[in-house]
């Protein structure tokens, strides 16, 4: 196995083990609302990315043109502000279970468009590391709506609606990331994680307006505390580092391989939640992970000696 399949592996293992903190943020200020807290998660994701550019803002910038800029308004939309909420009101709207599983088709989604660009793993090949990442979705899912029987259909139908959105969302920021930073290669990982940042930062400006407008109301000097540190930490770990990681992953992988390593956000997700729940995991949820890391397994294994879609520079 070639160096830069087994490091942009590792990246996709490491994006994936701070992207899962994500589904803590609500159980850790559970008095705000999803867009509050989308608004507070990418402020600070912009304040620190800023922070950490600014010595070399000159730099960062000469190799961009309008159009870039333009792509990056575009990608912090779709992979950050727009996704997450959608993302939270799904879960709210139709359970964890419906969404999960829509959501959690994003290694499918991505893989399939992966296929089409020039020299990837055909199809075919694809297709039981795919079916396997459906299986271990869908396990989770059972396991899901064993815990969550409650329903009401017009919820389900506007949470699944919300669901597709953020499926759509990310499936398109991970293709467009992929191909911009291809484009960019004098660009590093980390720098273009920043300038996403600093983009998505601006924009989480715009949201906070509406979002802090009707509250929340009451709340202590401890509870905001709580929520800037709640916001800080997710963006620094899952948005600052997470992002690098994956920009990463996206530069030194195909994308039909790309695809799969978003399973490992899942996968620390359920890995997360059951320390948060102190329980052992069922044995569907036992499957389902046995499930997805058979599909990584196996894709990474057809994409031996594959070539990475573009040139690589030093982060």
């Amino acid at each position: 196995m070639e160096r830069s399949l087994v490091t942009g592996v590792a990246c996709g293992v490491a994006a994936g083990a701070l992207w899962g903190m994500v589904f803590l943020a609500p159980n850790l200020a559970p008095e705000f609302s999803a867009a509050q807290l989308s608004a507070g998660r990418y402020l600070a994701y912009g304040i620190i990315a800023l922070l950490l550019a600014a010595p070399r803002w000159r730099q960062l910038v000469s190799p961009l043109e309008r159009d870039d800029w333009i792509a990056l308004a575009l990608l912090g939309l779709a992979g950050n502000i727009v996704y997450y909420i959608f993302l939270a009101y799904a879960v709210r709207l139709a359970g964890a279970a419906p969404a999960s599983f829509i959501v959690g088709l994003l290694p499918v989604v991505i893989t399939i468009v992966g296929s089409r660009e020039q020299g990837a793993v055909r199809l075919g090949a694809l297709a039981p590391s795919l079916v396997l990442a459906v299986i271990g979705v869908g396990l989770i899912t059972v396991s899901a709506i064993q815990r969550d029987t409650n329903a009401d259909w017009r919820f389900q139908v506007s949470g699944l609606t919300c669901a597709f959105g953020a499926l759509a969302s990310w499936a398109l920021f991970a293709v467009g990331n992929a191909r911009r930073m291809a484009r960019l290669p004098q660009l590093s990982s980390n720098d273009w994680s920043l300038l996403l940042g600093i983009v998505s930062g601006a924009e989480a400006l715009v949201l906070a307006i509406p979002a802090f407008a009707t509250g929340p109301e009451h709340q202590t000097g401890e509870t905001w505390l709580r929520f800037a540190a709640v916001s800080g930490g997710v963006a620094l770990t899952a948005s600052v580092i997470g992002n690098a990681f994956w920009n990463g992953a996206s530069r030194r992988l195909p994308m039909t391989l790309t695809g799969q390593m978003v399973i490992f956000e899942t996968l620390f997700a359920l890995l997360y939640s059951f320390l948060w729940d102190w329980r052992l995991p069922r044995w569907t949820e036992v499957m389902a992970i046995a499930a997805l890391i058979a599909a990584v397994s196996w894709c990474a294994r057809l994409h031996r000696g594959a070539q990475p879609p573009g040139h690589m520079p030093a982060d």
